[in-house]
């Protein structure tokens, strides 16, 4: 008796969290829930110094909020952080909260580049709902980036040698990122 009442319990369990799934109004925040776990987890590794692939150039336009063209050639020689996201992506929603902070601390000395497809109402709308005060860009030319898949991150050094490259959610404000990005900051 006590074993069906248990199987019968683990069931209804089951399917409680499939239902939950299954349901948009509460799978996107299981999903960055999960994504903000599991960015906690993962770590981004800046790039062995020798293997580091440079830009090939830095012709890439950028349409801002304002509706300004930004030339990445204005960013030669500095520290870049260029994020590829969307409102509707968790894994990006989760790594967002992180990115604001790494935003806020540098963004006095590094070149910071929120970079999505999506519709400047949207992201206007979003960012608002969030507090976050980062810039965000839409391509207006082909990019240098073959992104296949979102988040993705790239932070590029002064010399334009891509020192680290993460596709997937993480702590971008996490201790290492902090000193890899002082270190650029220093070279």
């Amino acid at each position: 008796m006590k074993k069906a009442n248990k199987t019968r319990r683990n069931n209804i369990i089951f399917l409680l969290i499939i239902m939950l799934l299954i349901l948009p109004q509460t799978r996107q925040p299981i999903q960055v829930m999960l994504h903000k776990g599991l960015s906690y987890i993962n770590s981004a590794s800046s790039i062995d110094v020798s293997k580091r692939e440079s830009l090939e150039n830095y012709n890439w336009k950028l349409l801002d909020e304002s509706g300004s063209i930004y030339d990445l050639n204005d960013a030669k020689g500095k520290v870049i952080v260029i994020n590829f996201w969307a409102t509707w992506c968790p894994p990006c929603i989760a790594e967002m909260p992180s990115l604001e902070k790494l935003y806020v601390k540098y963004k006095e000395d590094v070149v910071f580049l929120f970079v999505t497809n999506e519709d400047k109402e949207l992201t206007t709308k979003f960012k608002e709902n969030k507090n976050y005060t980062f810039p965000s860009y839409q391509p207006v030319t082909d990019g240098l980036f073959e992104v296949k898949s979102i988040p993705r991150t790239f932070v590029i050094d002064k010399k334009g040698k891509i020192a680290i490259d993460k596709s997937g959610a993480l702590d971008w404000f996490s201790t290492s990122i902090q000193e890899e990005i002082k270190t650029l900051l220093k070279s």
